[in-house]
């Protein structure tokens, strides 16, 4: 089976595309607009883009209307956006922060989730979630698509702070990601948890260059 899907047609009665680009991070994005209201959202195209510094990007697209998303227009306006890592215990959470509600309604108390103030962005963090990250907005790139929801807003952040509950950091230093049980994007309404993990090294590689690479992210 293959297609053109600019010009055909999925063969498939369900589109692919998203399920062959998988497992997806969620990003878990808290803002607040300027009248301080906080907003709440899960993306599930989000990524880490370099370690030095680390920075991030996450993608919206756009309401059928052509508008942008909240999450896109709080981090231009204020010129933050805080990720917070979403697992399984806070799958219901994150589904429920998807909903689409009225402007002005807080997604946080609709979740069932808690606010808690961070360090330096003026959006509060969700207080269950094991780790965040404070991210400095840098830019926005407009991609337009076919229509107004294939339309994107790509957004790129820094990320200035960064934290870790203690309890998920194992004795060696590293994060416990079994127990933490992250939860990651699919395609269709499917989702997957990441309960195993596994180590493989580039042979020949320098542990000690390795290292210090990794420990500078």
């Amino acid at each position: 089976m293959k297609y053109s899907p600019g010009s055909e047609k999925s063969p498939l009665p369900f589109s692919p595309f998203k399920s062959c680009t998988v497992p997806r991070p969620i990003g878990w994005l808290s803002t607040v607009n300027e009248a301080g209201v906080p907003n709440l959202a899960p993306y599930s195209q989000w990524q880490n883009l370099t370690f030095d510094p680390p920075m991030v990007m996450f993608s919206a697209n756009q309401y059928p209307d052509g508008r942008k998303k909240d999450t896109v227009m709080n981090a231009e306006r204020t010129g933050w956006f805080v990720w917070n890592m979403a697992t399984y215990d806070l799958r219901e959470a994150v589904n429920y922060s998807a909903m689409a509600l009225p402007p002005g309604e807080n997604e946080f108390e609709h979740a069932g989730v808690t606010e808690q103030p961070a360090d330096l962005a003026p959006g509060p963090m969700v207080a269950e979630s094991p780790v965040h990250f404070e991210c400095r907005y840098l830019t926005t790139h407009h991609l337009p698509g076919a229509s107004n929801v294939g339309t994107v807003d790509v957004v790129y952040g820094q990320v200035e702070r960064i934290h870790i509950k203690d309890e998920v950091i194992t004795p060696e230093g590293r994060l416990d990601i079994p127990r933490i049980q992250p939860i990651a994007r699919l395609g269709y309404y499917d989702y997957t948890v990441v309960r195993e993990t596994f180590e493989m090294r580039v042979p020949g590689a320098d542990d000690d260059a390795r290292a210090g690479l990794e420990g500078r992210a």
